[in-house]
């Protein structure tokens, strides 16, 4: 079960960073992940977005939930001073 009080850390450590480059780890299951760089781009109740370039004329808007970043299913790296935005 995950605490709602770290749900809402998680969620606070997010909306402090909206509009910054972040790289984003995430985990697919059965060893798969990818590892995409985008922006933060808008916190919701129970999602977060990130917007990824995909080409030059493309972009793809990813959502995650919080506890996605509590159960290490996605982690978050700030580029600018290579911080994790959320560590548990």
């Amino acid at each position: 079960m995950i605490d709602t009080q770290a749900l809402l850390r998680a969620r606070r450590a997010v909306e402090s960073n909206i509009g910054e480059k972040v790289r984003l780890k995430a985990n697919r299951g059965r060893r798969k992940s990818y590892i995409k760089e985008g922006i933060i781009d808008d916190t919701y109740g129970n999602v977060f977005t990130v917007r990824v370039d995909v080409d030059t004329k493309a972009v793809q808007t990813l959502s995650y939930t919080y506890s996605d970043l509590l159960t290490s299913n996605v982690e978050l790296v700030v580029c600018r001073n290579n911080k994790k935005i959320y560590a548990g």
